[in-house]
């Protein structure tokens, strides 16, 4: 969390130390059974009350005799075995020993953990190395590879195994891997060693320890048992005084286990001690919340998991946490977070070398007109942010791109890169075509989500649609631009908003009109209510031409029409920019069924949608009619077995035929796929089996493949490897904020490499956190195109267009519709020349004057939409607030 939200300059606020301080306090209040328990005394329940006082500067911490010295008298407090004595300043030498209370329990008194207790499971490393001299005896331990007998327990034993000196002779014959394995080991364990509490009756801290193996808790010694045992001894007293916090709750083993803890907790009823903490939560939070404001952090950082693990550390961790320093949090804890990162990372690597991967990139220019090139990579353990290039030099030429993307390949490696995905510009093009040329088993991939998008764009050209949009764009504007507007528009929405965004950048223009159709009943009611009439905006030009635009039925049909054209396009969309699963197997069965739905939104009349279809034809041949989205829809078992002809398609067989080629560079390798490939034709053995069957829907087809291609693992694998490729560089594009963020203003002193580990940690760790909420089993559902329309209500199959002014304004009374109102209102205002039955022909002939005159600029009442173009805000195309 320091390093991914908290900045380096934000230690040094006032506010943070309380925050880190009132934590701590906050979350760890001592109590006192549990103290007893874990200090090995017997609580104050029991006779021996004396047991129950704290250390103090006056009285050393007590452990009960053992019982051979009670056995035999000696009244002297006897250490527990196998433990080393707790350092105190009147226990240290025999001199002070003597100056001990002697104060000690009856002969009778057992000790709560038991001194005879042995290590029944040996899960540290160290034991592999080393064993103890006696059975039981886990204190005297002989080295395996010198022989050395060292005391002081499994912790002493590794010391002599790594040669770390002070303590312990170094062990000369220990292998170096052995060495590494047990410095790795320590120093996961390192960090949540050693826990203090502060005395009731002063201020000192006192080591809390296990008083049976003879080592801090979660010290480099602790074991997984250790922590069972001790969370078992804490549960004897839970039911008598329920569940608080104290020093037991510090010995989790990770912030993870704590915050698992807490939420099982919160499920019981509190006890009275309990809601008196609320106070104390309160305070906590303040300082949480000073700290924040002071800082001027998003509000959204308080849901990131990392905010809530650094929270349960630090209350773990306890008081007097010292704050890292300027130069900590900036330079060693970023590398150790880079390093963990890379940690994270591993399996992504592994995946390129098995299945291959995709390197996506786009580019983007920043405020200071600096050409900043992404670089991720994809694959089936996800995508992982590779590197942010300035490339101001490199993206004005092909032949300089190609070098670019050339020398990223070579960092990923030829033999691992399957495909090579970028926007669809001249020179990304240039440069593609220049790399398959050098790499001759690498596809360049035009990103499908971007191809769309033009289809989009181009469609938005069209005069009718691109009237409607203008005109919506208009009156969203002028309802924003107005506090008065915006607050009457949301009484009558109910505080529902007209300005949606998407989880990608594409298709503005769809969502708006979305909006505006959904609250299309509420917009004509707001301007035709009486807080309209008496606004004065009702009386200005632009006021007068929004109402007109609202109560003009041609309009919204216009946007109906446009909406039955553009929705099956925004669904492929959000298929092929979508990050939970690879789309590569369904783009083509995808962009068939939005065309199969926007002939039925018409009745297959083509006069309707024939200029719509000539843009789509262009965009897919020329971008997106490629091999591997042939080969992907061939190998999909879904639309394969579902259609008989497809295995006599020449431009699917031909498309795997070319995979096959240029993916596979053996020719024997060749021939058993193809060999192979007849078994997938005919379904024979496990693809022919009733459970094969039954999932070839239910199921993605790489899970598929991997559940029943064993008998064809040639055919297998390539099949994996396509089907898992992405079609869509658009992951580059959602974070591009990111490299500017953090090279603000404020940090633009950080050097590159410093700059590129941050982007590389926060950018990382975001894509993990994404994968790993993603459900991968199940496949993509193409339904959704099919019913996109359904919210639709208009009418706009029949031949004269004008039911949107048929609309009842109100539903218990069919004598009132909306082209009534409209008629009434243009008796009333005689300044706007508004027509009755106004066809959808007819308003391109017509003339806004009032309402358009400002097109294009920034006036009042043509502001633009209130929102800015931050991707990371945006909550998903087609989803409900």
């Amino acid at each position: 969390m320091a390093v991914v939200a908290v900045m380096a300059g934000w230690r040094k606020m006032a506010g943070f130390a309380w925050f880190l301080s009132a934590v701590g306090v906050g979350l760890t209040r001592p109590n006192p059974t549990r103290l007893c328990i874990q200090l090995n005394v017997v609580p104050r329940s029991c006779d021996s009350e004396q047991l129950c006082v704290p250390p103090s500067p006056l009285r050393p911490s007590l452990t009960p005799p053992h019982p051979a010295a009670a056995a035999t008298g000696d009244t002297r407090t006897v250490r527990a075995p196998n433990r080393r004595r707790p350092r105190h300043p009147y226990t240290k030498t025999k001199a002070n020993f003597a100056r001990a209370p002697a104060t000690q329990p009856p002969a009778t008194a057992t000790p709560l953990l038991s001194v005879s207790a042995t290590r029944k499971n040996k899960v540290d490393p160290g034991w592999k190395y080393c064993h103890s001299l006696v059975e039981g005896d886990t204190n005297t331990i002989v080295c395996n590879f010198c022989g050395k007998i060292t005391k002081g327990g499994i912790t002493r034993a590794k010391q002599h195994l790594i040669g770390k000196s002070g303590n312990v002779a170094a062990c000369k014959k220990t292998p170096p891997n052995v060495v590494e394995e047990l410095k790795e080991y320590m120093a996961t364990k390192k960090s949540g060693t050693t826990y203090s509490y502060s005395t009731s009756g002063s201020g000192n801290m006192a080591n809390i320890r296990d008083f049976e193996f003879g080592e801090p808790i979660g010290c480099d010694g602790s074991e997984e048992d250790e922590f069972a045992d001790s969370c078992n001894v804490a549960a004897s007293a839970k039911t008598k005084c329920g569940t608080k916090k104290g020093p037991m709750d510090k010995f989790c083993k990770n912030p993870e286990n704590a915050i698992n803890r807490r939420k099982m907790e919160m499920m019981r009823q509190m006890n009275i001690r309990e809601s008196m903490d609320k106070n104390e939560v309160l305070k906590v939070h303040q300082h949480i919340a000073r700290f924040w404001y002071q800082a001027g952090l998003s509000f959204n950082l308080i849901k990131l998991k990392s905010f809530e693990n650094m929270v349960a550390a630090i209350g773990q961790y306890g008081p007097h946490l010292p704050i890292p320093s300027y130069h900590d949090i900036r330079v060693p804890l970023l590398k150790k977070e880079v390093e963990y990162t890379e940690n994270l990372m591993k399996g992504h690597r592994e995946q390129w070398v098995k299945y291959g991967c995709t390197i996506m990139s786009d580019a983007w220019t920043d405020r200071k007109q600096r050409c900043i090139i992404n670089f991720l990579i994809n694959s089936q353990a996800g995508t992982m942010f590779l590197k942010s290039v300035d490339g101001s030099g490199f993206v004005k030429t092909g032949e300089k791109l190609f070098e670019l993307l050339d020398a990223i390949v070579e960092e990923v490696g030829e033999e691992n890169v399957v495909q090579v995905v970028t926007n669809n510009g001249s020179n990304y093009v240039l440069a593609g075509k220049l790399l398959e040329e050098k790499r001759k088993h690498i596809y360049w991939t035009p990103c499908a989500a971007h191809c769309i998008d033009l289809m989009l764009e181009d469609i938005g050209k069209l005069p009718l649609i691109r009237k409607t949009i203008r005109r919506a764009i208009n009156l969203v504007g002028f309802i924003y631009a107005h506090s008065s507007t915006l607050s009457l528009l949301r009484n009558f929405t109910n505080k529902r908003e007209l300005v949606r965004h998407a989880i990608t950048r594409f298709a503005t223009s769809y969502l708006t009109l979305e909006r505006l159709h959904k609250e299309k009943a509420n917009i004509r009611k707001m301007f035709t209510s009486d807080e309209w009439t008496l606004n004065k905006l009702s009386k200005e030009p632009k006021g007068k031409g929004a109402a007109k635009v609202v109560l003009m039925p041609s309009f919204w049909n216009s946007v109906v029409y446009t909406l039955k054209v553009m929705a099956p396009l925004v669904k492929v969309l959000r298929l092929v920019d979508g990050e939970r699963k690879p789309a590569m197997g369904y783009i083509y069965e995808a962009m068939d069924k939005a065309k199969e739905t926007i002939m039925k939104s018409f009745n297959n009349n083509e006069s309707k949608y024939k200029d719509v279809f000539e843009i789509i034809d262009k965009r897919w041949n020329c971008q997106l009619h490629r091999p591997l989205h042939a080969a992907a829809h061939f190998l999909n078992p879904e639309f394969f077995y579902d259609n008989t002809d497809l295995e006599f398609d020449f431009e699917f067989t031909n498309g795997l035929f070319e995979c096959i080629k240029k993916l596979i560079p053996q020719f024997d390798v060749q021939q058993k796929i193809l060999t192979e490939l007849h078994l997938y034709k005919i379904g024979a053995d496990h693809f022919g089996s009733d459970f094969a069957m039954a999932q070839r829907k239910t199921h993605s087809p790489t899970y598929w493949w991997r559940m029943f291609g064993s008998q064809t693992p040639n055919l297998q694998k390539l099949a994996i490897k396509i089907l898992s490729l992405t079609c869509s560089a658009s992951g580059c594009e959602r974070n591009w904020s990111v490299f500017e963020q953090i090279h603000s203003k404020k940090r633009n002193r950080l050097e590159h490499k410093r700059l590129h580990d941050l982007v590389f940690v926060k950018y990382n760790q975001q894509l993990k956190q994404r994968y790993n909420a993603r459900d991968e089993i199940d496949p993509i559902s193409l339904n959704d195109i099919d019913v996109c329309n359904e919210w639709l209500v208009g009418e706009m199959d029949q031949d004269d267009d004008n039911d949107a002014g048929n609309d009842l304004v109100f539903e218990d009374d069919d004598a009132l519709n909306w082209a009534t109102v409209k008629k009434q209102s243009k008796k009333n205002d005689e300044d706007l020349d508004v027509e009755e039955n106004i066809d959808v022909e007819s308003e391109e002939e017509e003339i806004m004057v009032n309402f358009e005159a400002s097109d294009g600029e920034e006036g009042e009442g043509d502001a633009p939409l209130p929102y800015d173009n931050n991707e990371d805000d945006y909550v998903g195309i087609g989803e409900d607030d």
